[in-house]
């Protein structure tokens, strides 16, 4: 796997990244195009937006809040 480091650079009022043709090859991401991004164990991760899974973790996040208590417990 083929790494690229980026630095981060004052966009307005904003942090912002500016990704290179490489990075958005290996993305398949074009110009327009909304990508997302998760947490994960090691760091965090780049993906193609995909719609299904934002309705899949506003459901988790939802199921999460409500029940946070109960999963609170069952960490323990």
């Amino acid at each position: 796997m083929e790494t690229i480091t980026l630095t981060f650079r004052k966009i307005g009022n904003s942090l912002g990244l500016i990704l290179p043709k490489e990075a958005t090859q290996m993305l398949g991401a074009v110009e327009g195009e909304s990508i997302t991004l998760t947490q994960s164990p090691d760091g965090v991760r780049l993906t193609p937006f995909d719609p299904h899974f934002e309705q899949k973790m506003k459901a988790a996040d939802s199921l999460m809040s409500r029940y946070k208590n109960a999963l609170r417990e069952l960490a323990k």
